[in-house]
C-alpha cells in the first residue's frame, strides 16, 4: 500500500487504501464519482502541504490531483490592462506564481514560496504578506459530489474570509477542477501592504516594486522562517503555519500583542501568543518540535509519528489557552485524527 507520508510535506501518515492519480479532469471526476457510487470514503490530495494524516492512514480512496494547464485569455501586453488565467487544480502554486512574475501578471507575487497545488488555494483562501487569493480569483469551477455535476462559483459566491471559504465550510463536497484568476498586467507589483515586506524592499507601505524583486524578497523572508520546502532542512518538514491568527474581541488582545482589524473584531498574532506563553522556537524533542526558525510551524525532526505531532500541538494550544484565554485553531486539515 502507498504510504501517505510520502505524499505530504510533514512526511507523516499511514497507508492509503487505494491511490489513484488523476492527470486529466475526466479522470479526476471519474475517480471521485466511482468511489462515491461504491460508498468508499474519498480523500482528494493536491500537494499534501496542508494535511495532517493519522498514523493509521486513510482506508478509502486517495485521489491525487495531477491535472495540468495554465491558459491566459490574452497576450502578455501591459497595455491590455489585465488578463484572465484559467489554471488546472493540479498545477503547482509556486510554479504558477513564478510564471505570473515572469510574464508580468500582477497580484500573486507576495504569495511566492507557498507549497501545494492551485486547487487547494481557494479552499483555505491562502494568503501571506498582505495578499490573499480571494483578491485575484475570478471564479472556481468544481465537481459537486452532492449534485453530481460541474458548477462554477464567481468570486462573490465563494464565501471568502480569513483562511475560509464556502468550500472549507462544506468539507469534501466540492472537488476543485480549475481556478480562474483575474490579474493586472505590468512590471510593478500590487501595492505592498505588509510592513515587513515593505521594509525588506526599502519602500513605503502602499508603494509598488518590480515583480521579480517582490518575489525574491518574499522567498527570502519565507526561507528565514523555514517556510520554503527543503528536503535537507527539517524546519521545513511541516504543514506551514499550524495555527491561524485568532480573531478576537479588542479587549481580549493581551497587552503588547500585535493586532489588526479583521472580520468584525481584531486579529492577533498566534506566533506572539505561542512565544509569550512559554513555547520558544525549537520547543519539543528530537522527533517533533516547533521550528527553530518560526514558532508557528510544528515540524517532523525525522522518524516522528502523527500522534507525537498532535501531542505537541495540544501542549501549545492548551498552554496558550491557559495563559491568555484564547484557543488557537489548527490551519491544516486533520485526516483520521483530531486535536
Amino acid at each position: 500500500m502507498p504510504e501517505l507520508r510520502d505524499l505530504t510535506t510533514l512526511r507523516l501518515g499511514g497507508p492509503a487504501g487505494l491511490l489513484v492519480t488523476a492527470t486529466t479532469e475526466a479522470e479526476l471526476v471519474e475517480a471521485v464519482s466511482t468511489a462515491d457510487a461504491a460508498g468508499e470514503p474519498v480523500l482528494v490530495l493536491g500537494g499534501g502541504s496542508n494535511l495532517v494524516v493519522a498514523d493509521e492512514g486513510f482506508p478509502g480512496v486517495v485521489v491525487r490531483v495531477a491535472t495540468r494547464g495554465v491558459t491566459p485569455d490574452a497576450e502578455d501586453d501591459a497595455s491590455c490592462g489585465g488578463v484572465l488565467v484559467k489554471v488546472a487544480a493540479g498545477e503547482s502554486w509556486d510554479e504558477l506564481v513564478a510564471t505570473a512574475v515572469a510574464r508580468g501578471w500582477v497580484g500573486v507575487e507576495a504569495l511566492s514560496g507557498i507549497p501545494g497545488a492551485v486547487g487547494a488555494t481557494p479552499i483555505q483562501n491562502v494568503g501571506a504578506y498582505g495578499q490573499e487569493v480571494a483578491q485575484t480569483i475570478a471564479s472556481v469551477r468544481v465537481w459537486d459530489r452532492t449534485l453530481r455535476g460541474v458548477r462554477t462559483f464567481a468570486n462573490a459566491d465563494c464565501g471568502f474570509g480569513y483562511r475560509h471559504s464556502r468550500f472549507k465550510a462544506d468539507p469534501g463536497r466540492h472537488v476543485v477542477l480549475d481556478v480562474t484568476f483575474q490579474l493586472a498586467q505590468g512590471p510593478l507589483s500590487a501595492p505592498v501592504r505588509y510592513a515587513e515586506l515593505a521594509r525588506t524592499l526599502g519602500i513605503e507601505e502602499g508603494a509598488r516594486a518590480p515583480l521579480a524583486e517582490v518575489r525574491e524578497a518574499v522567498l527570502g523572508l519565507r526561507r528565514g522562517k523555514g517556510m520554503v520546502l527543503d528536503a535537507a532542512d527539517h524546519d521545513t518538514w511541516s504543514a506551514g503555519s499550524f495555527f491561524t491568527n485568532p480573531v478576537v474581541a479588542p479587549e481580549a488582545v493581551p497587552a503588547g500583542a500585535p493586532s489588526w482589524p479583521a472580520d468584525g473584531g481584531v486579529k492577533t498574532s498566534a506566533a506572539w501568543l505561542i512565544q509569550h506563553a512559554g513555547f520558544d522556537k525549537g520547543h519539543g524533542n528530537a522527533r517533533v518540535a516547533l521550528s527553530g526558525k518560526h514558532p508557528l510551524a510544528l515540524t517532523n525532526r525525522g522518524g516522528a509519528t502523527t500522534a507525537e505531532l498532535l501531542d505537541l500541538a495540544r501542549e501549545v494550544r492548551d498552554g496558550v489557552a491557559a495563559a491568555y484565554g484564547i484557543t488557537l485553531v489548527n490551519e491544516p486539515v486533520l485526516v483520521g485524527c483530531e486535536l
